[in-house]
């Protein structure tokens, strides 16, 4: 049986593979949730997540990493958004579509998932 071998790009499989772990970490989704529904401050998000700021920075520093997420400054504070809002929410809607398709049908937050519909 003649089997098509197809080829494998390394790097970009490495890259692929760095989303999702990215967005495998359930205080990251925790983090884009919150960014979904406006910028916030590291502050803020230590805040409402109720975590140490040195957790919440090393999270932050994945999702910038990986493109997700865009800093800025502000005075003395950094100010966090989504760098790619529309990309992301339509990657968690395949993501639901697939949970869906397995039989765990859920929902992560309609604010990320959903914005164009808000």
């Amino acid at each position: 049986m003649n089997h098509l071998v197809a080829d494998v790009d390394a790097a970009a499989t490495a890259t692929y593979a760095d989303l999702f772990d990215a967005l495998s970490d359930p205080t990251r989704l925790a983090i884009l949730q919150h960014l979904a529904t406006g910028e916030h401050r590291v502050r803020d998000l230590v805040e409402h997540l109720g975590l140490a700021q040195s957790t919440v920075s090393k999270h932050l520093a994945c999702l910038r990493d990986c493109g997700l997420v865009a800093a800025r400054p502000e005075g003395r504070s950094t100010v966090l958004s989504l760098a790619a809002a529309p990309p992301l929410a339509a990657l968690l809607r395949a993501a639901e579509d697939l949970l869906a398709a397995t039989g765990a049908r859920v929902s992560l937050c309609t604010h990320l998932v959903r914005p164009e519909e808000g």
